[in-house]
């Protein structure tokens, strides 16, 4: 799918999973209406972030995949090759979201911008954040945010 402005490889996270397919984590989103448990695919080297979720094909309601930086930055992202709508959260260090994009357009490289410094970018399937009614400020809970 992209790749972000000034994107730098990110914390000391294993690489790809082998042949049994990607290594998941837990994560979690705290909105209005509740918590929320995703398992997302971890895009921590610069290679994993170019890629990111190119050629899917579809995306399961409770699957993501989350970009991480070793310090925040400002990030855009793109939907080039990118074959299904995407929601894209922009997570700042503080673990809430900064901003989001809804149902980013399949294919178009027009880049969708951060709008601040982010530590994390979370993408989910397109139309999954309006069904849960997240919302800019809502809480990201992962081991790369803080507690709270």
């Amino acid at each position: 799918m992209r790749l972000l402005v000034g994107a730098v490889p990110a914390l000391g996270v294993a690489g790809p999973a082998l042949a049994a397919g990607p290594r998941l984590e837990p994560l979690e989103l705290v909105t209005g209406r509740g918590v929320v448990r995703f398992q997302v695919e971890i895009a921590a080297t610069e290679a994993e972030q170019r890629k990111g979720l190119m050629f899917r094909k579809s995306l399961a309601p409770d699957r993501g995949m989350l970009f991480v930086y070793k310090k925040p930055q400002r990030a855009a992202f793109w939907m080039k090759n990118t074959l299904i709508p995407l929601d894209i959260l922009y997570i700042g260090p503080d673990g809430r979201i900064l901003s989001m994009v809804r149902n980013a357009r399949p294919l178009d490289e027009t880049p969708l911008p951060s709008g601040g410094p982010v530590l994390g970018v979370l993408e989910i399937a397109g139309g999954r954040a309006g069904q849960l009614g997240v919302l800019p400020g809502d809480r990201v809970r992962h081991r790369i945010f803080p507690k709270g």
